[in-house]
């Protein structure tokens, strides 16, 4: 009959200070390949076993700091390397703007190695223990201890071992053979584990394909957020029998005008009187320094990316499009500047009507700027010629 090989030797004690002493006595004689096992913590379990720090903190650490680098890298090669974005004359580069993506990657890298690194070094998973085919070892999880010296230790020795064991005051010792099993993960379970990876391998295929074709389809949204409304679209047609004509945008009414948008002075509306560009601001607005101040504000908002703040034509789009320019990649006119005679000797109606309806390449901003402010960047405008002037 064949010999059955040894796993280890288990030793079950029934409270707490038997284990601690046993577990001091094993430390000192010497054994390596042991361990003990109680249904709750034991403080101080750790100092009498002879346990030695772990040096998963260390690999947190090292993997934590890979992980700062890399985001900080990956930040500035996309922000400040790769394509250089100027926003509001702020620096490419700054710490501070990368801190969050930063932090995140290093929490990322930190958690990930933690719990895969800490099932490594536990060689972990196991699919059982010889141990779990001991009755009285689900005790371990009730109210029994356990010492358990593993046969791989240099000095362990089945008959000695067991003696040794007795010697602790042990309420029983057992040996603990190795199962005559597979210790392989049973065939069912692998075949299991495969369909349930080739079954994660679908969506990612689907992915794929989806990224290599057109569809006039709308994507999937598992998340509405109020992005699907039930709601008329511009060029769209309305359900059968909603309006004659079939069309969702519906043309003005004849003779009608929008509340609030009745403009009976000309000059105010689009500075020009009888065919002639106006001079001065129309007498219906009040003009004081609150509404000059006004002007300076809008002016700041909509103009001076182009312009600059003091109308040279010097703004942070024009900086940016000859930066551009002197790489190949773009084609620009300088903007106009504001304190030219060019512009000086126009009338202020005529700044009003380039403001409303552009001019050359500079885009309309009727639809941004009401009529009020539109007057008070045009009086902004004036003192920047004046400041300019002296």
């Amino acid at each position: 009959m064949e010999e059955r090989k040894l796993h280890s030797v288990m030793a079950e004690f029934t409270d707490v200070n038997s284990l601690m002493a046993a577990a001091e006595r094993v430390r000192d004689a010497g054994f390596r390949k042991w361990d003990c096992h109680t249904p709750f913590p034991v403080h101080g379990l750790d100092d009498a076993m002879g346990v030695k720090m772990t040096r998963l903190p260390w690999i947190v650490l090292a993997m934590g700091l890979t992980g700062c680098g890399l985001g900080l890298l990956l930040q500035w090669w996309t922000n400040a390397y790769d394509y250089p974005y100027i926003i509001s004359g702020k620096p490419v580069w700054a710490i501070p703007a990368n801190i969050p993506i930063t932090f995140e990657v290093t929490v990322l890298f930190s958690a990930f190695t933690a719990f895969f690194a800490m099932w490594i070094m536990n060689d972990l998973p196991r699919w059982f223990s010889p141990l779990s085919r001991k009755k009285n070892f689900a005790r371990a999880t009730d109210d029994r201890f356990f010492v358990v010296i593993e046969a791989a230790d240099p000095q362990f020795d089945g008959v000695r071992t067991a003696e040794f064991l007795n010697g602790l005051g042990a309420a029983s010792v057992e040996e603990v053979e190795m199962p005559d099993e597979p210790t392989r993960l049973p065939a069912r379970y692998r075949h299991l584990l495969f369909t349930l990876a080739m079954a994660m391998l679908v969506p990612l295929a689907m992915i794929y394909n989806a990224q290599h074709k057109t569809s006039t389809e709308p994507r999937v949204h598992l998340v509405k957020d109020m992005d699907k409304q039930a709601r008329f679209r511009p060029q769209g047609e309305t359900l059968a029998g909603l309006f004659a004509d079939g069309r969702m945008s519906r043309p003005r009414i004849e003779g009608t005008v929008g509340r609030g948008m009745l403009r009976e002075d000309e000059g105010l509306e689009t500075g020009m009187e009888g065919g002639e560009y106006v001079t001065a601001v129309p007498s219906a607005l009040q003009v004081d320094e609150d509404f000059v101040r006004r002007g300076q504000e809008r002016f700041g908002i909509y103009c001076a990316p182009c312009h600059g703040f003091t109308g040279k034509g010097d703004g942070l789009v024009h900086q940016r499009a000859l930066q551009l320019a002197a790489e190949g990649n773009a084609q620009w006119v300088q903007p106009t500047d504001l304190s030219s005679a060019l512009v000086v000797d126009q009338a202020d109606g005529r700044l009003y009507e380039t403001i409303r309806m552009g001019r050359n390449t500079m885009p309309a901003y009727a639809s941004a700027i009401p009529v009020e402010d539109r007057w008070a960047i045009v009086l902004y405008v004036r003192a920047l010629q004046r400041a300019a002037a002296q």
